[in-house]
């Protein structure tokens, strides 16, 4: 059996990042620290911080009824309105978001303020989309498929700003602002998909084009990892989605010549080489 593992597999920029700011404050010794939702999306990784004594926040409600401590942002981002909760009970704020969410949040801030209606290509519920909503000084619309964008309804005469989700399909959201273009909106198209998603789909996607099989690795929640595993089993119908060595079942590959392998953007390396070795063996 061969084995390929994608050379952009596992930990981009902004979750090392955010990762690294974690254990740089419990390194510090000062308790309690929270992490305002999962610092990433990783069981394992989150795990291993409430171990080390990091507890996660899961609401607002949570974060109202603390009264000290270390609050730290997760790399996905938050609104304005945590910002203000956190100032206003005088925790201490460690802001780990990713920069490349950051610029979002400055663009849909500033566009909305000058009067555009923001649209968000994403999943309404994943929270960097929710962070972003709450930078918007009017209410956002969030598109997801095609069927949203077709049936989109907006005066022509209100200008549109268009972002994205950085982990979102980069081919869905073209194939979306195609739709949206059609409307003949007076807009603007900011493509803020990170490079690191871009480099990751393209390469799961020539993997998985010469693979028999292909593994996955991630998160249950993680929302790049999904869109990697839509992508690869477009390619490869022998595509299997895990978050650990112990979820892989190599009878599925003993007949298998090669097996390609990809990681989201929230899996540890360690992970990554587990499921590789385990695969050689």
């Amino acid at each position: 059996m061969q084995v390929k593992v994608a050379k952009s597999a596992g930990f981009c920029f902004g979750v090392q990042r955010a990762v690294d700011t974690v254990y740089e404050q419990v390194e510090k010794g000062v308790r309690p620290i929270y992490t305002y939702g999962p610092i990433i999306h990783n069981e394992v990784v989150v795990q291993d911080m409430e171990e080390k004594g990091v507890r996660v926040l899961n609401s607002r409600e949570e974060l109202e009824s603390l009264t000290e401590g270390t609050v730290i942002i997760r790399s996905h981002g938050v609104g304005r309105d945590v910002y203000e909760i956190l100032r206003r009970k005088g925790l201490n704020c460690v802001d780990a978001t990713c920069p490349f969410v950051k610029k979002i949040h400055r663009t849909v801030e500033r566009e909305s303020a000058a009067g555009k209606q923001i649209i968000i290509i994403g999943n309404d519920r994943h929270p960097e989309v929710e962070g972003i909503k709450g930078w918007c000084q009017t209410k956002a619309a969030v598109i997801e498929s095609a069927a949203q964008a077709e049936e989109f309804e907006l005066s022509e005469a209100v200008p549109v700003c268009i972002v994205s989700q950085t982990t979102f399909n980069y081919k869905k959201f073209k194939d979306l602002v195609e739709i949206l273009d059609k409307k003949r909106y007076d807009r603007i198209v900011v493509n803020t998909i990170c490079n690191a998603t871009e480099e990751r789909q393209t390469e799961a996607r020539q993997i998985a084009e010469e693979a028999d099989a292909m593994i996955v690795i991630g998160g249950s929640h993680s929302s790049n990892t999904q869109k990697l595993f839509e992508i690869c089993r477009k390619e490869c119908g022998n595509t299997y989605y895990i978050q650990t060595v112990h979820d892989l079942d190599l009878g599925v590959l003993r007949s298998t010549g090669l097996v390609g392998i990809t990681a989201g953007a929230s899996t540890p390396k360690k992970i990554i080489e587990e499921v590789q070795k385990r695969c050689q063996n």
